[in-house]
């Protein structure tokens, strides 16, 4: 795209201006295999993703890649967490629109611990083995592993932490630990998730008839559906996987068409034919098993603190 507005007719309305995240902010230069195509849609990573995702007011996604991003759309309405997430912007689907605003939890490490398993200690040579290495075995045999390589991020914002693996008995083998840090992205999801409840407080426009969230999940990780279930049972309500998991470029291209008309808000917030397109994942975990695995999390977290300050 031609960035100086002095030149190939670019409009300087939009040079160096905050615009919304469709609508037409210049045209395709030289360079390009066409020129003159608007370029419509202008959206951040996860933005985009809830976009994609089709995330109107009450409806979360999480999207699962190096780390895990956590969007809950919280509407016209900003609200101001209580619960140490972050309140950001959602969309702004046009330059006369209001905006839609969100909550947000972003988890530091999630794929990147499986990339860690494959490249630093060598368990898998892929990240596509893990799902059948972990299938190997029912639980984790009690281990736990935190994956706090750089810190914690949302909601324990503690940049002290270190990655710890603990529970390690005689009889825990490569299966266990593989099995341990898929359940790790997964309970970084839930605390993020658990933080949305208590901000979204009585607001049942945030819930579901259950009085749960609504998470939409994509990325590439979540083609695992081990790694889904296991999400399932530690959350306790459903989750549901798009036929298309790669919705950050599909939320791009929805900004796009709706500033050229392709389609309207209507379109693409339209829930018709989801259920075809949507694989829903439903918990097995009992209430009382999901607090147990809960809170032994908590214990192992709590373990990662501090741990420069140990006495040998």
């Amino acid at each position: 795209m031609e960035t100086d507005p002095g030149k190939r007719g670019w409009n300087n309305k939009y040079f160096n201006s905050i615009v919304s995240n469709s609508e037409v902010i210049g045209k395709t230069g030289v360079g390009w295999p066409t020129i003159g195509v608007p370029i419509a849609g202008c959206l951040g990573d996860q933005h985009a993703a809830m976009l994609g995702q089709e995330c109107k007011k009450g409806v979360a996604k999480c999207t699962y890649g190096t780390g895990a991003f956590i969007l809950l759309n919280t509407g016209k309405e900003l609200i101001t967490s209580t619960n140490v997430l972050l309140t950001t912007l959602a969309y702004k689907l046009g330059p006369d629109a209001l905006p839609s605003y969100a909550l947000e939890g972003s988890i530091a490490i999630a794929g990147a611990a499986v990339q860690w398993l494959r490249d630093s200690l060598g368990i898998i040579q892929s990240s596509g083995e893990i799902e059948e290495l972990a299938n190997e075995v029912e639980n984790t045999g009690v281990v736990y592993f935190v994956p706090a390589f750089n810190g914690l991020f949302a909601p324990w914002w503690r940049d002290d932490a270190h990655g710890i693996c603990i529970g390690i008995t005689r009889f825990t083998n490569k299966a266990h630990i593989a099995r341990s840090v898929l359940e790790s992205i997964c309970f970084q999801v839930k605390d993020v998730v658990d933080s949305m409840h208590k901000d979204s407080g009585e607001n049942d426009e945030l819930k579901d008839e259950n009085g749960d969230l609504i998470l939409r999940v994509d990325g590439g990780a979540t083609a695992n559906s081990l790694l889904m279930q296991i999400q399932v049972d530690l959350l306790g309500c459903p989750v549901a996987r798009p036929a298309n998991i790669e919705t950050t470029a599909l939320g791009a291209a929805y900004g796009a068409g709706l500033a050229i008309g392709v389609w309207t808000e209507n379109d693409v917030f339209s829930d018709q034919g989801s259920d075809e397109k949507t694989t829903t994942f439903h918990p097995n975990l009992s209430k009382e098993q999901r607090k147990t695995r809960a809170d032994s999390w908590c214990k192992a977290v709590s373990r990662t603190f501090d741990l420069d300050n140990l006495s040998f």
